[in-house]
């Protein structure tokens, strides 16, 4: 006997259709809002184009194949993944090109890959360690593909990566014992990068990706027409950018910037990196804007300055900051009316309940719907298999799948 259909109901999907956040979706939901997603996709194309660069956006910031057709549709040059599992499933929804910004290790993982490069995925992997490129090239030699990689460059006391000259050659050493390994460029992440001074740091590092890339192109162990030079996470896009530009690589290189977050963007983290971005390019037309937000009720106020909102840390991101309260809707009001709640503040999150400090006379009663915004909007995407994308009324346009 199958199980009864409303168990197949998931939390913060539509009820009825067609749909309003407020009055047909059990809440918590996560929503999208269509305009200023829409604009972030045309923002971050456009600011690639203008630097020279191709955009691969880190797709494991959603994880969700209809936002990846839509980054496609807007010029994108592939998706960037962060595993093998991300990397297949992204390839099952259409998408042709990826970027895997790690290593690919173990046999199962080689697997899933290989299958689906026979199936057509144009696919890249990073390669930072002697042992791997060996195992690589003896499992791809074994099923007769070739597998692309780049050598990537990491710093002291960061991630992953080479951490000097030696080391890379080493690494161009072993990848020519290797045929069915073809070396197509470099790779970087520089988010890891800290110290007194980061902007300088950050663009000493782009000129050290430029030169490896410049260096091994110029021996001829590339294996690209066109040899890939790859960095950026969501914070130093823009530095990263002036070392490509600067770097006149447009002609003979493909430069591939790989911010995520900018889809949604957010309400403290990367909206003060923004800023920062904006400071240091005073004439940059325009800026990202938060998409993200995640809607629950009012769940109970047991005492003066106190409000449970129905929300926990199994729907929305918490690190490194607290849920932002951004608006309130009255339960009376109509459609989407909402109620401004400055100096509101979140204090605490459990697994369900959120607490809100909020002013002793506040206006505001059980059944409320309070919209909170995130910082970091990574980690609150995949506490979610169906998300909403809703227009500036809060009337449901679209909902998507994310495949964590």
């Amino acid at each position: 006997m199958s199980e009864p259909a409303q168990w197949e109901i998931e939390k913060g999907v539509p009820i009825v259709q067609p749909a309003h956040l407020l009055h047909d979706v059990p809440l918590p939901t996560a929503a999208i809002f269509e305009a200023p997603l829409a604009y972030n996709l045309a923002w971050m194309q456009r600011f690639a184009d203008a630097h020279g660069a191709k955009l691969a956006p880190h797709g494991k910031t959603t994880m969700a194949p209809a936002l990846f057709k839509r980054q496609i549709e807007a010029g994108a040059w592939g998706i960037t993944l962060a595993t093998a599992v991300q990397s297949v499933a992204a390839h099952a929804h259409g998408i042709a090109r990826v970027l895997m910004a790690n290593q690919l290790v173990g046999r199962p993982n080689m697997t899933l890959v290989a299958d689906a490069i026979e199936r057509g995925l144009e696919y890249y992997c990073v390669v930072d360690d002697v042992d791997n490129v060996r195992d690589l090239g003896g499992y791809f030699a074994e099923r007769g593909l070739t597998l692309n990689v780049l050598i990537e460059l990491g710093i002291d006391g960061g991630r992953c990566g080479c951490r000097n000259v030696e080391q890379v050659e080493m690494l161009v050493a072993a990848i020519r014992e290797e045929p069915a390994l073809a070396l197509a460029g470099i790779e970087g992440y520089e988010g890891m990068i800290a110290g007194s001074n980061e902007v300088a740091a950050v663009r000493a590092y782009g000129e050290r990706l430029v030169e490896t890339v410049r260096t091994l192109h110029a021996s001829g162990v590339l294996q690209r027409e066109t040899p890939i030079v790859t960095a950026s996470g969501s914070k130093w896009f823009d530095l990263i950018a002036e070392a490509f530009d600067k770097a006149e690589l447009r002609e003979h290189y493909t430069p591939v910037l790989r911010p995520g977050c900018y889809v949604v963007h957010d309400h403290k983290l990367y909206a003060g990196a923004m800023s920062d971005v904006k400071a240091r390019h005073p004439r940059l037309e325009g800026e990202l804007q938060p998409a993200l937000e995640v809607f629950a009720h009012v769940q109970s106020l047991p005492e003066p300055g106190l409000a449970i909102v129905a929300l926990g840390k199994r729907d929305i991101g918490h690190e490194p900051d607290l849920p932002l309260p951004l608006r309130r809707y009255p339960r009376s009001a109509e459609r989407s009316v909402s109620v401004d709640v400055s100096g509101w503040r979140t204090t605490h999150i459990m697994d369900q309940h959120t607490f809100l400090a909020i002013p002793h006379n506040a206006d505001i009663a059980v059944g409320d719907v309070l919209a909170f915004g995130t910082s970091h909007p990574c980690l609150t995407f995949d506490k979610w298999r169906r998300m909403l994308c809703v227009d500036e009324t809060l009337e449901v346009t679209e909902v998507i799948t994310t495949h964590f």
